[in-house]
């Protein structure tokens, strides 16, 4: 079975010529047969075989429900497939329901979503209007996931892609929104990260960045020793100040804070598609404000911003 069993790169490589990235395809064809192979992830197989067993069990609840969780853990969510909810670690239509109303609307705007998880948010960006969403994502589990998701939603011009977005030649300032979520404490450099996605950007396309950052008026930045939260992949956490003066640095202009929120265990825990630890227990039991680790718990801001 080839790639093209799994993911319409026919499609794909249409939606990309249409909005000027034909370059694209070729670079991604040879991305993608490295990537979505046994010989890059040992759990490949079986993921392909849930995937590619799913339109004959749509009638076989039971079964469904067993090929899907197959797939766990699920992150983002909740999904409703074919009558099978799936429940995700992440509300994630919570945050959603903080943003949508607070960005340009996306009827016919080309949208790029960077780390985009199994593509709960690029589905909602298609629901809201996007002519074509492009979502990359490094975690192999979640472009099955996606892949999964789409054979109930059949939308050919939707894809979540296994590769990082350094790895892709320049987007040529092509899209009219880019979002990034949950990605920028994540880079070693999120300055580097933040021009990077200006250079998505058409003139006057729009960023929606969500991210955490740490409670003061101040202009500063933190690097957690070892871990925060019991993540170890985090970098720099910013005050909200802090990250809008790397934004303005950076060539973005309309610079706006659009919401701030606390993640509560309600927004984020294990459940039975997710059965490992979750923020409950990245959190000081004896005083949720902190992490185990002491830093605050986790204080999340969308910021959008437009490329001048």
């Amino acid at each position: 079975m080839t790639v093209q069993d799994l993911l319409d790169t026919d499609a794909l490589a249409d939606c990309l010529t249409s909005i000027g990235l034909q370059e694209w395809p070729d670079v991604l064809q040879a991305l993608l047969d490295t990537r979505m192979s046994a010989r890059t992830h040992g759990d490949f197989e079986r993921w392909r075989e849930i995937v590619t067993a799913l339109p004959d069990a749509g009638n076989d609840r039971p079964r469904l429900r067993e090929l899907l969780l197959g797939l766990s853990p699920w992150r983002k969510g909740p999904f409703d497939l074919a009558g099978i909810r799936i429940d995700a670690e992440w509300c994630s239509n919570h945050k959603w329901a903080r943003l949508a109303d607070n960005i340009q609307a996306l009827d016919n705007r080309n949208v790029l979503d960077v780390g985009c998880g199994n593509g709960y948010y690029a589905l909602k960006m298609r629901q809201a209007g996007a002519s074509t969403v492009i979502g990359v994502d490094p975690t192999l589990l979640y472009v099955m996931q996606f892949l999964a998701i789409n054979r109930f939603e059949r939308d050919t011009h939707t894809f979540v892609l296994p590769v990082r977005l350094d790895e892709l030649p320049p987007a040529r300032n092509a899209f009219d929104t880019t979002f990034s979520m949950g990605v920028l404490y994540h880079q070693r450099s999120p300055v580097d990260h933040l021009r990077q996605l200006r250079t998505t950007l058409r003139p006057g396309g729009q960023l929606v960045l969500e991210t955490i950052y740490v409670p003061g008026e101040e202009s500063y930045a933190c690097t957690p020793r070892e871990r925060y939260a019991r993540m170890r992949n985090v970098w720099l956490l910013p005050t909200i100040n802090e990250l809008t003066t790397w934004m303005e640095r950076t060539g973005y202009r309309d610079i706006e804070v659009v919401d701030t929120s606390i993640t509560t265990t309600e927004e984020q825990r294990s459940t039975e598609w997710m059965t490992f630890e979750s923020l409950r227990e990245a959190l000081d039991p004896d005083d949720p404000s902190k992490t185990i680790e002491g830093w605050p718990a986790p204080h999340r801001v969308i910021i959008t911003a437009i490329n001048p």
